[in-house]
């Protein structure tokens, strides 16, 4: 059964962001917060915790289009192809925020999460809990929403406790901080010659 570990959003004690850290390390599969919906998460080295969370989803791992967290723009670097001066400075602009943001991936990008996809979507998320997360295990985490628009019951997909209770014993541990929000973070693609709007969601596009 999975753990329900209490960490301030805006204060995140250090003791507790280990204690999930170590937990990825060996594999295991975090629910957390982000500055838009809940997601699962797990190390973006571990092949059988990102299966089991396509698994949980109820999709084949090569058709998952799962995110990938950072907990700032310098990391991006080792795992995305070089991005030019307009898309760097939009970049800037744009996080951290609710924003995805699809860039051509490097080789460092593990061969089992690309499964031959050329782009990923990144995510610097504006919540303290995920980035600090990144930068304590010091390589980054994937994001996959638990939230599902067509489920009747929404408050399950917002309230931390709600959501222990229903995945509970899918998953390794639970992070309560505090109630999420509904809906997703806007999607960019960013691989073309002008950014593309893939998915309106919070973020707005003024920063285009």
């Amino acid at each position: 059964m999975a753990k329900l570990l209490h960490i301030h959003p805006d204060n995140p004690p250090q003791r507790l962001v280990t204690e999930v850290c170590e937990a990825l390390s060996e594999g295991a599969i975090v629910i957390y917060p982000t500055d838009t919906v809940y997601s699962f998460g797990c190390d973006l080295r571990k092949q059988k915790a990102i299966e089991k969370i396509a698994r949980i989803k109820g999709i084949k791992p090569e058709k998952a289009e799962f995110s990938i967290i950072f907990d700032d723009l310098s990391r991006l670097s080792a795992f995305t192809k070089a991005v030019d001066n307009r898309t760097y400075k939009l970049l800037r602009r744009a996080l951290p925020g609710p924003y995805t943001m699809i860039l051509e991936a490097s080789n460092a990008i593990p061969r089992f999460f690309k499964h031959n996809k050329k782009t990923i979507g990144i995510r610097i998320p504006d919540h303290k809990i995920p980035r600090s997360i990144v930068s304590t295990l010091d390589f980054p985490i994937i994001a996959s929403s638990v939230h599902d628009p067509e489920d009747p019951i929404q408050e399950y997909f917002t309230d931390p406790e709600l959501i222990y209770e229903r995945y509970k014993n899918e998953v390794d541990l639970v992070i309560d901080g505090g109630i999420g929000q509904l809906y997703a973070s806007t999607v960019i693609d960013l691989t073309g010659d002008e950014p593309l709007v893939v998915r309106e969601g919070i973020g707005v596009l003024d920063v285009l």
